[in-house]
């Protein structure tokens, strides 16, 4: 991992560990180590996924706190989960801007992340055509990537 990676990582990871400070929550081990996992590469994770890497990193940390700090962090709005089976959610953190958007193709799952300078002047256009004052947004684009379309 390069040197930016490591300080998105870091940023993401203090931004994350300051909103629970400041929602009244006590920063546990079970905590911290999630949102290393989530924030590892910024990756769309599945609690399998989530699950499996906590265990390698802490053994220590039970299923039941991984599932119980995934909630916490969903209801906070620190992660949001995204759906690319019906039943199992993919979590992604949320930059603490409150904006993400990326593609999903329905054939293969795979994610494409958007730049937000991709979007921006979109959103402005519905903000300024709705009179909203936007804090947030989760966009997801489904569409058949090209190596499903050949």
């Amino acid at each position: 991992m390069d040197t930016s990676s490591n300080d998105t990582m870091s940023s993401l990871i203090d931004s994350a560990l300051a909103r629970l400070r400041e929602a009244g929550y006590k920063i546990t081990n079970a905590r911290r180590t999630v949102l290393e996992v989530l924030c590892q590469d910024n990756q769309h994770l599945t609690s399998a996924d989530v699950i499996e890497q906590v265990e390698a990193r802490d053994p220590a940390v039970g299923r039941a706190s991984i599932f119980r700090t995934l909630e916490l962090l969903t209801e906070l709005a620190i992660i949001r989960p995204t759906y690319l089976t019906p039943r199992t959610p993919n979590y992604i953190v949320m930059p603490e801007s409150g904006h993400h958007a990326h593609i999903i193709c329905p054939q293969c799952n795979k994610i494409t992340e958007l730049g937000d300078c991709e979007i921006e002047d979109l959103i402005e256009q519905i903000a300024e055509r709705q009179g909203l004052e936007i804090t947030g947004h989760l966009l997801e684009i489904y569409g058949i990537c090209p190596d499903c379309s050949d």
